[in-house]
């Protein structure tokens, strides 16, 4: 079969197109023939190795673990190992794994679930990873409640897109925040309002919010913090930017709880929990027409690399989802 491989961390130009052998199904797993494959800002720091925290939980020190990149997975079940009864050869299921950058892919059972009978193949494989973020910080870290204002940075992107619908299903207020090429994207996926951090700053003192979810991982946490209730609640998606080792992270696992700790309003860092119940709760969503992924870009599996450099420049609008 075709697979996107790398046998070295590094830029884009890693990344080669080769024939590898087709994934063997194990007791727990289920092949899948991929249809399509999400990429999100996991894929580029997997290919990099860095910040080199990454490498350090577990990736692979010198080379990847790993070596077909992709995680975000829909397709269609090929063969289902012997303990795995909720599958089914030729049911259409999406969800996570390692490897999706392929033809075929092994996945574990209770990290897929049936694919929205709504979406595409192409717009289910954008939900999985930026979906259950959204999800998860919303709702468990954030504990969203009905009537909250409820302010989300970088609304335009993977995870935020998801979140800016997500709040609105949770009948709480969402402000979005993007740049001015995306201002009608935000509004139109149910923003209440839209800020463009080109021309205004947030946290200008006047204006608070009840509970912040920071998708775009840059801003120190005293800015944040300027535009957040006097018992606000920050969420903090992701670490970008920083340095070689901890990249952004360190303000997400280690400054922000310390903070914390010296005030009444709470930081909090967020890592996803990969499941499919909460796989579920999303496909719920969507069937529901509450929920709509965003695609900005799709590549065939030939063009993965081209499909990472337009991700790593920060344009994006939504998902950028690869074609299998």
């Amino acid at each position: 079969m075709k697979a996107v491989v790398q046998d070295t961390y590094g830029a884009a130009d890693v990344l080669q197109l080769r024939e590898v052998d087709k994934p063997v199904v194990g007791d727990d797993d289920v092949l899948v023939q991929v249809h399509a494959a999400g990429v999100d800002p996991g894929v580029w720091h997997l290919m990099t190795g860095r910040p080199y925290l990454v490498r350090v939980m577990g990736y692979g020190l010198r080379t990847p673990k790993v070596g077909i990149r992709g995680r975000d997975v829909a397709g269609r079940v090929e063969a289902v190992g012997t303990s795995v009864t909720q599958f089914h050869p030729g049911e259409e299921v999406f969800g996570i794994c390692d490897g999706s950058f392929a033809e075929y892919v092994c996945a574990r059972a209770d990290k897929l679930a049936p694919k929205p009978a709504n979406l595409s193949f192409e717009q289910a494989a954008a939900v999985p990873i930026s979906g259950l973020t959204a999800l998860q910080a919303l709702r468990d870290t954030g504990k969203v409640q009905p009537g909250q204002k409820v302010l989300v940075i970088g609304a335009a992107g993977g995870v935020g897109s998801f979140a800016v619908q997500l709040v609105k299903a949770f009948g709480a207020e969402v402000t979005g925040v993007c740049s001015t090429t995306k201002v009608d994207l935000v509004r139109s996926i149910g923003a209440d309002q839209v800020i463009d951090y080109t021309r205004e700053d947030f946290a200008d003192g006047v204006r608070h919010w009840d509970l912040i979810v920071d998708t775009a991982g840059r801003r120190s946490l005293a800015h944040l913090r300027r535009a957040l209730a006097p018992r606000g609640t920050l969420v903090i998606v992701g670490g970008e930017g920083g340095g070689r080792w901890l990249g952004g992270f360190d303000r997400q696992i280690l400054r922000a709880p310390i903070l914390s700790l010296f005030g009444r309003q709470t930081l909090r860092p967020f890592t996803s929990k990969e499941r499919s119940e909460d796989l579920v709760v999303l496909k719920e969503h969507i069937e529901a027409g509450k929920v709509t992924p965003v695609i900005d870009r799709t590549y065939p599996l030939s063009e993965a690399p081209e499909a990472i450099r337009y991700l790593e420049q920060g344009h994006a609008r939504g998902k950028v989802v690869i074609t299998v």
